[in-house]
């Protein structure tokens, strides 16, 4: 089983709460506004019950409460469009600290989750992960 200690070096947790949700934010140090807009914080949430209230949803299912989800944002209108829903926290940060992993590794093609292409950006990005995503 995953957990927080194996999480690649280029996340750091953002915070981790008594009741077992936390935060990891990719590069914290690079965006700062100066090297990349700190907007473009990539983030990644394991929250009990979903995180957002979108359009559509519920908020009284009782079942969306009860469990884990894992949200991944590299922007707050840009998240990776897959449901990351468990029934344990341990599945949850197993599954979180996955995505950490690949995306550390350049195993995410971020590139396709924007509507609006942002190339210069998406080329220093590259070179921060160390990969070649526009190759995927």
């Amino acid at each position: 089983m995953s957990d927080l200690e194996s999480l690649p070096e280029a996340w750091e947790v953002w915070s981790a709460e008594d009741d077992g949700r936390v935060v990891l934010a990719y590069r914290p140090d690079v965006f700062d506004g100066e090297e990349f807009p700190a907007a473009c914080l990539p983030t990644l949430y394991l929250t009990h019950g979903k995180r957002t209230r979108r359009p559509g949803t519920n908020p009284t299912d009782r079942t969306l409460e009860q469990d884990w989800f894992v949200t991944f944002y590299l922007e707050p209108d840009v998240s990776l469009n897959e449901t990351n829903r468990f029934e344990t926290r341990a599945e949850g940060l197993e599954r979180t600290v996955e995505l950490a992993r690949q995306f550390d590794d350049g195993e995410i093609d971020y590139r396709a989750l924007y509507q609006v292409p942002r190339e210069e950006y998406f080329d220093r990005l590259d070179n921060l992960i160390g990969s070649d995503a526009a190759e995927s």
